[in-house]
């Protein structure tokens, strides 16, 4: 499969591979799922590479994998609209692997700051 680059990231992409280098973490709070009803953390990296960058949501444990300045490599991830603003999600099949060379960031052109039309 060939990594994407940020800026080709649309709403509703399956399957994403991109590399990205982890910008920022927000804190992590905690949410109650109706689906599961546990509590569970979760939090938004802003993560990118030289297209651009996106809000990366995380849940639980892979919370404490992602690294501010580290740069991995996302597989089976999907894109989704939260607000009508793009997110990248690894959900529960997604893969994070650590990425050996450094990945530069385009931090003025974020994704996450457009609109989009549609259900999110």
């Amino acid at each position: 499969m060939i990594a994407l680059q940020v800026g080709e990231l649309r709403p509703y992409a399956k399957k994403v591979e991109v590399i990205v280098k982890v910008l920022d973490k927000n804190e992590a709070r905690e949410v109650h799922s109706k689906l599961d009803n546990r509590n569970h953390s979760v939090t938004e990296a802003l993560v990118g590479d030289s297209s651009g960058t996106i809000l990366l949501t995380l849940w639980d444990d892979a919370i404490d994998k992602l690294v501010t300045g580290k740069c991995y490599k996302l597989s089976n991830a999907f894109t989704s609209l939260f607000k009508n603003t793009l997110r990248l999600n690894l959900g529960r099949y997604g893969k994070l692997e650590d990425h050996p060379e450094d990945v530069a960031a385009n931090a003025h052109h974020n994704l996450s700051e457009k609109e989009f039309e549609g259900r999110g």
